[in-house]
């Protein structure tokens, strides 16, 4: 019987459970299940059904526990950001936790504002204002009078939440709270002055922990249903991303990184917080990463676009998509991603030609042409967000390392290679997974630190390295990417 080490690893779309381990020869890793991640609309707004993203992970553990040749010796949870559950006095869930893309937060950040000014929000959380962050949605639930926040012992983001219901026990993990808005970037604790501000304090929230810190053991109910036994639970890097940055397979401190998904999350990984009135001015963020790093990072809207028009396709697959794409005429039309109008539209495709059209360019009018457009505007969006990090890093920029599912796209690793002036490492595509079992292993005692693991990952994963083409032409396009954005 083998050890493994249980990975739960859930996105804005899909989630899977995955089992894997670290081992001299390199990294094992098998999925166990993998299900949809549904967003539910409910009298107008929109919601994630926790409960079905709990049944799968109960299901994934009882597939394990039915293996003869498995051992699971702990277990981790990584979701998306800044979402939430309430949990009342009786232990049990105050409804279904709304989803970042829900309107309610609309407007919501300049409300707040109103009451401590943004320029000190910012000084000290160090996070980039988005209507959805967490800080916004618990001020507009308060003023909304929300029936589940008024009645509210605990407020656990999603990780924490689903650990709470494998384990009873409530924790606060670092990278996940970061997220929100509500982390001091400087003490890298809970913010007293703005949960104050909300109508809260450090108690609504469960015990702070850190990367690599035990959260409890599956409570007696779970092991009933599961078969298994006092398995210990782990505080992972909870944040996705944070378990992905992780996982990125440098040598050295002088990259960038582009964890590329639904959303793209393009950055920097430093000791320190950058907070400057730039910074602010930009929108950049400086969310929790592992061993005390911080991830200074600028979130762009990434596969989101394309997959809202999959969905109007029939989910056509990729590999017919990018083959549409690259016959089509290029530059032909290009649109900011990170334009409101995208967010959540009713028709993406539709949202895409309005753009366009507003903009004064050609309309798409096949598939190819919206798969191009949003490919090389996301290649120019990135590039346009790498010169800032040039600007603000304390070390130098050599190579940009691509992680996630995206890092699977070719074309689009290519287009950005073009774009961004630099090499491109492509891989691994499983790096949420992986950092979330790094985590779990370190606490294991089965590895000494990051910097070792990061080698183990570059020894045992494919990698493809992208070198950048054709300079002038993509010059050319960034300068017309600016004009048409009017960025």
């Amino acid at each position: 019987m083998k050890q493994y080490l249980f990975a739960v690893d859930l996105g804005a779309t899909s989630g899977r459970t995955i089992i894997g381990n670290f081992t001299t020869e390199g990294w094992e890793m098998e999925e166990i299940n993998r299900f949809p991640n549904h967003l539910i609309e409910v009298n107008g707004h929109c919601y994630w059904d926790i409960y079905e993203l709990y049944r799968n992970i109960l299901e994934g553990l009882k597939r394990v526990s039915d293996r003869k040749d498995v051992e699971i010796i702990s277990i981790g949870v990584d979701t998306w950001g800044v979402d939430f559950a309430c949990i009342g006095k009786d232990g049990q869930l105050m409804r279904l936790p709304y989803s970042y893309r829900d309107s309610h937060t609309n407007g919501a950040p300049e409300k707040f504002f109103m009451r401590i000014p943004r320029q000190h929000v910012y000084n000290l959380t160090g996070i980039q204002v988005m209507n959805f962050n967490t800080l916004f949605q618990l001020d507009t639930m308060r003023r909304d009078k929300n029936s589940a926040l008024d009645s509210a012992e605990k407020i656990l983001f999603i990780p924490d939440a689903l650990t709470y219901l494998l384990t009873g026990e409530t924790v606060t993990e670092y990278t996940i709270a970061s997220t929100g808005q509500l982390v001091n970037a400087t003490t890298r604790q809970l913010e007293p002055e703005l949960l104050q501000a909300i109508g809260l304090n450090t108690s609504h929230f469960g015990r702070f922990v850190y990367p690599g810190e035990k959260a409890g053991v599956l409570s007696a109910e779970v092991q009933r249903i599961t078969g298994l036994g006092e398995i210990p639970v782990i505080a992972v890097a909870g944040h996705d991303t944070a378990s992905a940055v992780a996982a990125i397979p440098a040598r050295n401190r002088n990259f960038a990184y582009l964890s590329s998904g639904t959303w793209s999350l393009m950055g920097i990984e430093t000791d320190n917080p950058i907070i400057t009135p730039q910074t602010e001015s930009l929108n950049y963020t400086n969310e929790g990463g592992v061993e005390g790093s911080i991830r200074f990072l600028k979130n762009i809207c990434g596969m989101w676009l394309l997959e809202r028009c999959r969905q109007q396709w029939g989910n056509t697959s990729y590999p017919e998509l990018i083959a549409e794409a690259s016959a089509c005429e290029a530059f032909r039309s290009l649109i900011y991603p990170d334009d409101d109008r995208f967010n959540n539209p009713i028709n993406m495709e539709q949202a895409i030609k309005d753009y366009c059209k507003d903009t004064g360019q050609p309309v798409p009018e096949t598939r190819g042409q919206i798969v191009r457009c949003i490919f090389e505007s996301l290649a120019l969006r990135y590039r346009q967000v790498l010169d800032d990090l040039h600007a603000l890093s304390p070390h130098p920029i050599e190579t940009l390392h691509i992680i996630g599912g995206g890092s699977r796209n070719e074309l689009l690793n290519q287009w950005t290679a073009n774009a961004a002036g630099i090499p491109v490492v492509a891989g691994p595509s499983e790096a949420t997974a992986i950092g979330n079992i790094m985590m779990q292993a370190i606490a294991a005692g089965k590895a000494c630190d990051l910097f070792a693991m990061r080698q183990l990952v570059a020894q045992s994963v494919p990698l493809k390295t992208f070198q950048p083409k054709d300079k002038p032409m993509w010059e050319q396009a960034y300068a017309q990417f600016k004009h048409k954005t009017q960025i």
